[in-house]
């Protein structure tokens, strides 16, 4: 496979990261690895702020361990970024010119603004979020923004992270008095930016921090839906998770599933300033964004090379890296769509079935992916179907309209269906599930209309007679298989309009 690698190192003050990502050339991205070190550099820093040798030399032999990573890729580019404790390091000049020497490498010290600005570009371009507030908890500083309609307004970095926040309390455990003290000084710290007070919006956490706090949250609640970008908690799952933290010794907290071993100490102050930052700007939800800092430097260089800094359709990207991933044929796929937009807009302009404009976006988008696990197996293709779309993150969709897509790409019959929605049903109404399967069935019953994929049937007309709704198929050249399935699957759709179907030729 043609393409590019491209490496980036992010050096943190509690951990350094080798990312490296393999770029093809229709611009698609994948991670193809993620190494991370425990270096705790902000430890290593003293009370006048020189990074003592002991931190420099750790933070060369991390490098030099990442080259012998690096050494297996043919590599276009290496960018290596430093933040909040080289960037507060009164000997920094000191330090790239000890990297440079030893390693070849050389680190660019981000500013406290291009921190902050990196995460919230890592965000809008992937989700669909057009007004929010990002934080980013590192080791020795907290990243803020606020952005509306996608455009950045403002941002601010404070000069506290989770390991310094662990220095109020004296054990890893903390006393109900510390716990309180904190959350003084964090109010008061929030209370400095006017911007933040009562937005409403929702709060979108970056970093490992955040990444524990959400997987904690799953396997508490035994999350039946895969992965962690766009993940969603309320101000009572994060009390949950933190009041069963603060409930436990200190050997068991470091046993806990979803909790990183190396992030033990440093979790519950992490939390605080989720939940504090929460409070204070009255948040819809906390999402996580797996994308952040290293995933802005790229997007920043995509920027640069396309000309474009944001990227307009966030959802329209991943589904077309899904088709592209899948190997899905897209003259199928248009073809059925413009039969399908016939068929939608007659049974929605006579009543037949309860459609919106929403529902029309989420076909189309069903109809790019309808039955992707014929890649794996066209036996069992509904079924993989359903899991690789359920389980896959989808840049831009949220979890609950993942599974809305899953279940309508995915559909075949209302046993099928009801086996894949048993794990969701508390996420969706009745009538929302019934109408899911109605979609599905629409979907399913237009693809049996090309299931040679040879578009014999080019045209469909739509009429009312006696209570039963007759299809008039214009055809060029032999459209008996076409007959024979739609003659098949019909009767699902038909359950849905509680009409009959009549196929003409």
């Amino acid at each position: 496979m043609k393409g590019k690698h491209f490496a980036i190192i992010d050096i943190g003050s509690n951990t350094t990261r080798l990312v490296i990502y393999f770029r093809e050339n229709n611009g698609n991205l994948k991670e193809v690895e993620n190494v991370k070190s425990v270096s705790r550099l902000r430890s290593f820093l003293e009370t006048d702020y020189t990074l003592n040798p002991s931190g420099v030399d750790r933070l060369i032999k991390t490098l030099k361990s990442f080259q012998e990573v690096m050494i297996t890729y043919e590599l276009q580019d290496i960018i290596c970024v430093a933040t909040a404790t080289i960037r507060q390091a009164v000997n920094q000049a000191e330090i790239i010119d000890q990297v440079k020497k030893k390693t070849g490498l050389s680190i660019q010290i981000l500013s406290e603004q291009e921190e902050a600005y990196y995460g919230y570009l890592a965000v809008v371009n992937s989700t669909s979020i057009k007004d929010g507030i990002t934080v980013d908890i590192g080791g020795g500083s907290t990243e803020v923004t606020l952005f509306q309609n996608r455009e950045l307004l403002e941002s601010h970095s404070f000069s506290f992270g989770a390991l310094t926040l662990k220095d109020f309390f004296k054990k890893t455990i903390p006393t109900d008095k510390e716990i309180q003290l904190l959350r003084q000084y964090l109010n008061k710290q929030f209370a400095t930016l006017p911007w933040l007070q009562d937005k409403e919006l929702k709060l979108i956490a970056i970093g490992g921090s955040a990444r524990n706090l959400a997987q904690i949250h799953q396997n508490l609640t035994n999350y039946p839906l895969a992965g962690l970008h766009q993940y969603e908690m309320s101000s009572k799952d994060i009390i949950e998770v933190n009041s069963y933290l603060t409930s436990l010794v200190p050997e068991k907290l470091v046993k806990v599933e979803g909790l990183s071993r190396d992030r033990a100490d440093i979790i519950i102050p992490a939390i605080e300033v989720f939940h504090c930052l929460y409070q204070v700007v009255q948040a819809e939800s906390l999402m996580l964004s797996r994308k952040g800092l290293r995933d802005g430097v790229f997007y920043q260089r995509l920027a640069t090379e396309k000309g474009k800094l944001l990227f307009p359709k966030v959802i329209d990207t991943s589904i077309q890296k899904l088709i592209d991933d899948y190997h899905m044929n897209t003259t199928q796929i248009q073809h059925v769509q413009a039969l399908m937009k016939v068929l939608f807009d007659y049974l929605k302009g006579n009543g037949l079935m309860e459609l919106e404009k929403a529902d029309w976006v989420l076909l189309q988008r069903a109809s790019c992916l309808f039955h992707l696990g014929d890649y794996i197996d066209s036996e069992a293709s509904a079924q993989h179907t359903f899991y690789l779309l359920a389980n896959r993150t989808i840049d831009g969709l949220e979890h609950k309209d993942r599974v809305k897509l899953a279940l309508i790409a995915s559909y075949k019959n209302n046993t099928l269906f009801k086996q894949f929605i048993q794990p969701f049903k508390s996420w969706f109404l009745k009538k929302e599930r019934h109408h899911f399967q109605h979609l599905g069935a629409l979907l399913k019953f237009v693809y049996s209309l090309d299931t040679t994929k040879r578009q014999v049937v080019k045209k469909l007309t739509c009429s009312m007679e006696k209570n039963r709704l007759n299809i008039q198929l214009k055809c060029d050249g032999d459209a008996k298989p076409e007959i024979y399935q739609s003659e098949k699957h019909k009767k699902h759709l038909e359950k849905a309009i509680k009409r009959e179907i009549i196929l003409k030729l």
